[in-house]
This record gives structure tokens, sequence and C-alpha cells, in this order.
């Protein structure tokens, strides 16, 4: 996207230098450590990684949820506003308006004691200047736009009658009530089964393209990005491991976490006695080890990743970069294979 002098617009989302620690009796423990990036208008960011990667706390950090005993560093600018400065009330103004988040448990984010329809009018009427009866008969078509069969029946029952599907679709139908810039989708389609997650995504993405709002796909599953989403970034304890557009990191990769995530996708067309794994555990952010958090997993580790950790390095196509001290060996590997 370019403006008529031929200038491109200003990201709609810019992260600097974003630190997350959560303080306890031990200390700090650091779950989120210097990430930075940017997510452009209309565009679709995957953040993939491991559970307790630091993907999550990333997006709540970016909507301030976090409880008070978090530590935030960094700059976050969302559409010229600082959202790391602003007081309480006006960011409860900026979520669900501008920046609106779909949760991964429908059933815990959704209030159990109040119809789904009302708590879309809710969402709707604390952001815009319209009746309930107005804000009622959009939520019936928000429903219906969002695939929920017999809306108006359905707007009047409460989440514990909604099947898990029906409840995503219906935390969708919430989040763009008030036609927001960027949507947050964390782990959308976490204990769906696959059809109900591919018709998730696929409302998702239909929403997201009609709307024309910015995404920030939160998952652990590169699956359902692959066809998706305009750039993709792997996090792996706490930090960024590898970002690029989708074709770089898929199959351009030049980090070992990210192709051993890629290994670790089940090929349907290959018939194998036992699926690939990555050995070992994501270590404790309490007490990380030294260097590279990765190289005592990393099948290319050598003594020099321990000496520190490695640095966020540029690669040649732009935007695409990686953490690794071994990347050098990687493209010579890649490249003696083409």
């Amino acid at each position: 996207m370019t403006y008529s002098n031929g200038s491109t617009p200003p990201p709609l989302l810019a992260v600097d230098d974003l630190s997350v620690g959560f303080h306890n009796r031990e200390g700090v423990v650091r779950a989120v450590s210097n990430v930075s990036f940017e997510i452009n208008p209309g565009e679709v960011l995957a953040v993939v990684g491991e559970s307790g990667s630091g993907k999550s706390v990333t997006a709540l950090a970016l909507m301030q949820l976090h409880p008070r005993n978090t530590e935030i560093t960094g700059d976050v600018i969302f559409d010229g506003m600082d959202l790391l400065s602003m007081e309480d009330e006006e960011m409860r103004s900026i979520r669900g308006r501008d920046i609106a988040m779909i949760f991964q448990d429908p059933m815990t984010a959704m209030n159990p004691v109040f119809s789904v329809g009302d708590q879309i009018v809710e969402s709707i009427v604390l952001h815009s200047d319209i009746n309930k009866k107005e804000a009622w008969n959009k939520a019936v078509d928000l429903l219906a736009s969002v695939g929920v069969p017999e809306p108006k029946r359905r707007a009047s029952q409460y989440p514990h009658e909604y099947s898990g599907g029906m409840r995503q679709r219906a935390m969708i139908a919430m989040a763009i009530a008030n036609d927001p810039k960027l949507l947050i989708a964390d782990e959308p389609t976490t204990a769906l089964d696959v059809t109900v997650q591919a018709q998730v995504m696929e409302v998702l993405y239909e929403v997201q393209e009609q709307t024309g709002s910015a995404m920030m796909l939160i998952t652990h599953d590169l699956g359902l990005v692959a066809g998706a989403a305009d750039r993709v970034q792997v996090m792996y304890a706490s930090r960024l491991m590898e970002t690029g557009g989708v074709d770089d990191v898929f199959y351009r990769s030049r980090n070992p976490y990210t192709r051993a995530l890629l290994d670790s996708i089940p090929d349907l067309e290959t018939v194998k006695e036992t699926l690939n794994s990555i050995p070992g555990n994501p270590p404790s952010l309490a007490h990380p080890p030294p260097g590279c958090a990765f190289a005592p997993r990393c099948s290319m580790a050598i003594p020099d990743c321990a000496e520190g950790v490695p640095d966020l390095v540029a690669l040649d196509e732009p935007g695409h970069a990686s953490r690794c001290i071994r990347t050098a060996d990687i493209e010579v590997a890649v490249e003696a294979t083409v």
C-alpha cells in the first residue's frame, strides 16, 4: 500500500523493545524480552511458538490486561497513540472499539449469566451512540454474519447453550461489533476439533477481509497460518527467534527452532512409524539457560551458543531476520540441497 505521492503509510501498530516481567518471591520472571515488531493497516501477522513462549503475554501487554505485579517496558504506539502511557479510562475507550481481542477460551471470556446477545449489545452501546433496540438488531446481524444459525433465537441464549465452535463465532461477532482497526486473535481454535477449527478460521479471515482490520493471530499451529498470514514471527522462551514473510519463514527458514517446528507438522501424504518432535521441554523463564535458550534442545548447538544471547540479525530478504549464531551454516546447507 502506498499513498499517491509514493510514500508508505505509517504502521498501525509499532512495538519497540517490549519487555514484560512478573514480580514474584524469587524476583522477576521475564515472560517477554526485547520484542519489536510492526503491524500495517489491513495486514495479518501470525505469532507462532510453543506454549509459554510469550505470545499471549505480548498481546495482553498491548491491551494492558496484566495483573498489578507486572512490569512492562518499551514503546507501544497504536495509530499514533502511546498505549503504555494511557490511564485506565483512556485504555478502556480503546479496547473493544479500536483494538478487539478474541480470547482462546470463550467459555471463560463470556459472562455465563447474560445472554450472548446482551453481551454483544453491551459492547456496542459502550462505544456507540445508539439505543439498545438498535444495538440488539445489530447483534443479531453480527451473529448471522459469522455463521451462527437462527441468530434471532440464538441471541437470546446463554453461552452454555452454544457449542464450542458457536461460542467462538459469537466471540468473533462481539470483537467486530465496533469495526476495530486491529483484531487480536489469541489461539482462537483451542480445544476445537479439526473440522470446526477450519470453519472458525475461515470465518475469521472472511471477517478480516470484509472489515479491512489488521489482525494479530496467535497460535502454536503453523498449519493454520500458512495460507492466510502476510508475515510470521516465531517466538521461543520470551524472544523473537525468526520473523519474515510467510514464504521466507516456511520455505527459506534460517533458524533451527523454526525448522524444528516445521518438521513437527505431520505430513498427511507420507506414512511414518513415528512423528517428528522437538526433544526436551522449553526452559523455565525464572531460570533461563545461559546464551541461546534453544541451545539445550537444538541439533545444531555448539559450545559458543552458551556464550551469550544471539542478536536478531537481518537476512537477505526485506523484513526477514533470525536469532542464531549459525545462520550462515544453515544458508550453506540449504543452498547445497537446491
